[in-house]
């Protein structure tokens, strides 16, 4: 059976049965139904159109839903009104529901829950596995976030920047379970890209591209991370890097530069070097200056001041560093990579060994603390770790 194809049919029905009266909550609870009945039935019985068999069995759970709670006058009404079954128009009912699972009103972890429930699919458990929570911390999440858009109009206007924001966030931070998450985002921006033609979700299907065409390369055979520059190119997905840099050249080429566009473009001129050597750290400046104009972020200030260091040298590049708030996440780490390269590497493994008490996560952690331990080694054998 392609599970594939079963999470892509996914928010299409939910909109068939949202347009049908159905509630929010209630068509999703029964999508989800249909999908465990699709999985128990169609390796043996696979239906000629599997999307309007799923509205089929679908609209007939909800039904037997509103059935049961006769006290609700207008549930009772949508059953009078039963339509006839079909899959109908739903291309308009799947873009909505992209802007409905990504509404400012959540908080960014429920909408990426509810997006990766209700537009990708997943069940409950998987989410769950896939952001190391208990099961039953997931779904009372999940629940939360469909009571919160329980009012919305299906058809009220929706904010591509608060979708693109949500599906980067699904792309970023989902690594564990037995669903790849990243590539789960992936597949999602996809089928937005198709419906919406727009250069920042294009962008984002880029930058996710890029950055995912990398990952082999991101951990060694122990697990262990491995910076880029470090990378061993050759093990980069060269056809998803080809890909990538093809959309980002058709979203580019529409001159409304955004902030997803110009981190696939930073992502694609890393992908160009053919080491790290070679890399043109002074196009990656001018592109992180442009991050910097269109969002202000400090993350963006900081990862230009290691890019600044690259293309400048390392007092440039602390120079840079120095403007910005100590507090930011990453830092120490910064401030650490910058004194090494620039020959202080006291300075340098102290920095690394606060930057891994503040690491969010152990690979991070384990990788500065072998920084800081290399360097101490050094220091303690007179050749400045070096």
């Amino acid at each position: 059976m392609n599970e594939t194809l079963l999470r892509e049919l996914v928010p299409a029905v939910i909109g068939v049965l949202v347009r049908r009266g159905a509630d929010f909550a209630a068509a999703e609870d029964a999508v989800q139904e249909a999908l465990v009945e699709a999985v128990r039935r169609w390796p043996d019985d696979p239906p000629r159109d599997p999307k309007g068999w799923l509205v089929t069995v679908a609209w007939r759970k909800f039904l037997d839903t509103v059935r049961s709670e006769t006290s609700r006058k207008r549930r009772e009404e949508i059953v009078e009104a039963e339509p006839a079954p079909g899959a109908g128009a739903t291309l308009d009912d799947t873009l909505q529901l992209y802007f409905l699972c990504a509404h400012p009103s959540l908080t960014p972890a429920s909408a990426v829950a509810l997006t990766l429930r209700a537009v990708g699919g997943l069940t409950t458990r998987q989410i769950a596995e896939a952001y190391l929570v208990p099961e039953t911390t997931m779904g009372q999440r999940i629940t939360r976030a469909k009571r919160t858009v329980a009012d919305v109009r299906f058809d009220q206007p929706g904010d591509v920047a608060t979708v693109v924001r949500v599906l980067y966030l699904v792309f970023n931070e989902g690594y564990s379970g037995d669903v790849d998450v990243a590539a789960e985002a992936i597949r999602i921006t996809r089928q937005l890209a198709a419906r919406i033609d727009h250069p920042e979700v294009a962008g984002l299907l880029a930058l996710m591209l890029l950055h995912h065409a990398r990952r082999r390369a991101r951990t060694g055979s122990d697990g262990s991370l491995v910076p880029l520059a470090e990378q061993d190119r050759g093990r980069w997905d060269t056809t998803m890097v080809a890909e990538g840099v093809a959309i980002l050249q058709g979203a580019l080429a529409r001159d409304r530069l955004g902030e997803f566009q110009a981190q696939a473009a930073i992502a694609a001129l890393h992908a160009d070097a053919r080491s790290a050597a070679e890399t043109d750290w002074v196009q990656i400046v001018e592109w992180y200056d442009e991050l910097v104009r269109i969002t202000g972020s400090p993350v963006a200030r900081l990862n230009r001041a290691v890019a600044v260091g690259e293309a400048d040298g390392p007092r440039a590049g602390l120079a840079a560093l120095a403007e910005l708030d100590p507090g930011l996440p990453r830092y120490q780490a910064v401030a650490a990579y910058l004194h090494e390269r620039d020959g202080d590497a006291a300075t340098a493994a102290r920095l690394y060994a606060e930057a891994a008490l503040a690491a969010s996560n152990m690979p991070e952690r384990d990788h500065l603390t072998r920084q800081a331990a290399r360097l101490n080694a050094g220091l303690r054998s007179g050749d400045g770790g070096t």
